[in-house]
């Protein structure tokens, strides 16, 4: 989708979703309290459709934003289902800082947290929402066989099942060795991959079955230790 019908797109909604956002200390230890935030369609962050400050506890009311019809998420269509929003953030002894593509969804509650650096020589910091995979188009899945050879040295039998609370993320093809990894929350990194893989507009049970899979998928990478075995 160019960059003048998107801009049309997001003047034509038709639906109501909202969105609440949490800022944070960079480290996320600590609430900013009066941040200014300002929200506008991504593409025309000149135009503020809300203004408000948040509260003792960091937080944002809940905004009462326009999305695309409800329709649009629940059958694979041309149209864009989700309306997406620059955030705009200000606070006193901390760096500026902007999200853009936060994607609101018809009829559910969307929520951005935005972590403030506190002010030093850098001003202004942005960070970009890439497109929904089930909307924009991705590289396909890199193919591995089904059935894993797996190596007797070296492996751990657990005597229970045990849910870790940070995992290693590669960021990148399972034999780019040059790929970063990052220490992830567990809980988060479900969270996140949820968000951009699955419609919040699904149903429940919809929503919780993909879950699961991602959740076991997830698992099953941890105890097998594939990415380790690969190297």
């Amino acid at each position: 989708m160019d960059f003048y019908r998107k801009v049309r797109a997001q003047q034509d909604q038709v639906d109501d979703g909202t969105l609440k956002v949490s800022v944070f200390t960079e480290d996320g230890t600590r609430p900013v309290k009066d941040a200014l935030v300002r929200i506008s369609y991504t593409g025309e962050s000149g135009q503020t459709v809300e203004e408000v400050r948040t509260d003792s506890s960091g937080q944002t009311p809940v905004l009462d934003l326009k999305t695309p019809p409800l329709e649009y998420s629940m059958e694979p269509v041309e149209e864009q289902p989700y309306a997406e929003y620059t955030i705009q953030v200000e606070a006193e002894g901390f760096e500026n800082t902007e999200i853009a593509g936060t994607q609101v969804l018809p009829g559910v509650q969307a929520q951005q947290a935005v972590k403030m650096a506190f002010r030093a020589e850098a001003s202004f910091e942005r960070l970009v929402i890439g497109p929904h995979t089930l909307f924009a188009e991705y590289p396909p899945k890199i193919e591995e066989s089904e059935v894993k050879p797996v190596d007797e040295s070296g492996e751990i039998v657990l005597s229970r099942v045990v849910i870790p609370e940070y995992i290693v993320v590669h960021d990148g093809s399972v034999n780019d060795t040059t790929a970063p990894n990052y220490y992830e929350r567990y809980r988060d990194y479900i969270k996140n991959v949820a968000s951009s893989e699955i419609y919040a507009t699904w149903p429940d049970d919809t929503i919780r079955a993909n879950i699961l899979a991602i959740m076991s998928f997830t698992l099953n990478r941890v105890y097998t230790e594939w990415y380790r075995n690969r190297q």
